[in-house]
């Protein structure tokens, strides 16, 4: 397992070791011990599994109250993962930092409480499975616009974006800052 830099503090983005060969390849995609060691002790209560087409983007979603933290990875295919800080007594609030994850080298991506989280496929298709730390309720699940200017995420120019209504209407980050309760 290794570690890799990012450039916000609190994600984390880690390698695993692929045993491949002629038959294929082994990997330990969770092994609580040594996720520990590199930083990530949340308990997961929750997987996710998503399968998407070239182009979707979904997000940016995030959980208030107690906050969601997530452990993502792409099992199938390339994503070009965003988190953004939403941390509004960090000096890097509103900044975003992308990582690619793809099934060939399968990073994962921590995604601490305090940041949205979003994707967009890069492949014909993805799968996207993500461990939660706490369970889903629709009654705090929270998002801005992904394509918030404000922000200013750099998604692939080069994609016809399907993104669903509800995240099409998603208010600014400024619109919903004042409820942020990181």
């Amino acid at each position: 397992m290794k570690r890799i830099d990012t450039r916000l503090e609190g994600p984390i983005l880690l390698e695993p070791t692929v045993h491949g060969d002629a038959r294929g390849f082994f990997l330990e995609s969770y092994r609580a011990n040594v996720w520990a060691q590199h930083g990530v002790g949340d308990a997961f209560v929750q997987d996710n599994h998503s399968r998407s087409g070239r182009g979707v983007l979904r997000g940016m979603h995030f959980s208030v109250g107690a906050g969601q933290a997530k452990l993502v990875r792409c099992a199938r295919g390339a994503i070009l993962d965003v988190v953004v800080d939403l941390r509004r007594a960090s000096p890097t609030y509103g900044e975003w930092e992308g990582f690619e994850l793809d099934d060939e080298r399968a990073r994962q991506l921590y995604v601490p409480v305090g940041f949205a989280h979003g994707f967009c496929v890069l492949s014909d298709v993805a799968d996207v499975t993500y461990k939660c730390s706490t369970y889903y309720d629709g009654a705090i699940e929270r998002g801005f616009a992904y394509d918030d200017p404000a922000v200013g995420i750099a998604w692939p120019d080069d994609l016809a974006l399907l993104v669903s209504e509800r995240d099409r209407q998603a208010p600014s980050l400024a619109q919903i800052a004042a409820e942020l309760p990181f």
